[in-house]
């Protein structure tokens, strides 16, 4: 039943409840990743990033996906270089396209990140039974794909994201299946 909002405007009860869940378990999330990184707001999504998906990408690249100002992320990546977790390595004669990779105290931060991230997760989960959690986890799927319409939409999305867990590897992933399928439909239309 839709209720008028104190704005004035219609809002369902399920997009109601849907924002605060999104947003309490984007608080829970982002809360245990800062604190197993230590390393302050953008640091954990970068370090799983560059773990995941973005190893000999540039700077740029990885500002994309955090959506942050080119200089936040060149701030970001000369703290990381600092602490030890990442290293600018050797590419292309183009200064502006140095690929980032993590150190091996990098990918420790990242999958202990991963891990805070993961138990954060399941303690909101604890209270479904495993019917639900699978009823759900199609839902998800569902919603997920119907929110990618790019490749960049992919990759910003995931940028906290344990592609073992999602199954991207074996093209179970439902961000990827949707990145693809855009991918192809650029394609056809062109």
């Amino acid at each position: 039943m839709a209720h008028t909002s104190w704005a004035g405007g219609q809002t369902g009860h399920e997009a109601n409840v849907l924002g605060s869940l999104a947003l309490a378990i984007t608080s829970r999330i982002n809360e245990e990743a800062e604190r197993s990184a230590a390393l302050g707001a953008s640091a954990p999504a970068a370090l799983v990033a560059l773990d995941g998906y973005l190893t000999g990408r540039p700077i740029d690249a990885l500002r994309r996906v955090l959506g942050i100002t080119h200089s936040g992320t060149v701030r970001l990546v000369d703290r990381l270089v600092a602490a030890g977790l990442v290293e600018r390595r050797v590419g292309t004669t183009d200064g502006r396209a140095v690929p980032l990779g993590l150190t091996p105290a990098g990918r420790r931060v990242a999958r202990r990140v991963l891990a805070a991230r993961e138990a954060a997760l399941e303690e909101v989960l604890r209270v479904l039974s495993p019917e639900e959690r699978m009823t759900l986890a199609a839902l998800h799927d569902r919603l997920l794909g119907g929110m990618i319409g790019s490749r960049e939409d992919a990759r910003r999305t995931c940028r906290m994201c344990d592609p073992v867990a999602c199954g991207h590897h074996e093209g179970r992933c439902p961000v990827t299946q949707a990145a693809d399928a855009a991918e192809l439909r650029a394609v056809t239309e062109a």
